[in-house]
């Protein structure tokens, strides 16, 4: 089994897979894990880009309701979705030709890590680029 966990993964994943990244599950809800999450990114210097099927713009950047409908490239997706709709999303991310995939704390898919790494895509799972970051 592959440590899906792993930190220097988590490390080139912030550091040189981009600086755009999509956030599955933001929305304008200040409560969300996702918002604060978002927050760290955008002061680290990251372009957050809203994913929500409302499509609000949040933290001063357009939102929409699906990967698809992005009309630029994203390096990576951040994942805030239950485990059973994850796997999903990594396809998505997948097909929309990011460079890596993120799947936050307690987020977990085997298989979707499987599918997503052999199409070439960085991934880690049950991590939280909020704590990752400021440790670079």
């Amino acid at each position: 089994m592959t440590d899906y966990r792993d930190r220097a993964t988590a490390r080139e994943i912030l550091t040189a897979s981009g600086d755009t990244w999509a956030v599955v599950g933001l929305s304008r809800n200040e409560r969300r894990a996702a918002h604060g999450v978002a927050q760290v990114l955008q002061r680290f210097g990251k372009r957050i880009v809203p994913v929500h099927p409302r499509a609000e713009t949040v933290l001063g950047e357009q939102g929409y309701a699906t990967l698809a409908d992005i009309p630029f490239p994203v390096d990576v997706v951040d994942v805030f979705v239950n485990s059973s709709l994850a796997g999903e999303v990594a396809d998505q991310a997948v097909a929309a030709g990011a460079r890596a995939v993120w799947f936050q704390l307690d987020v977990v898919d085997e298989a979707a890590y499987e599918r997503t790494t052999a199409a070439g895509l960085r991934m880690v799972m049950d991590r939280c680029p909020a704590i990752e970051i400021p440790l670079l």
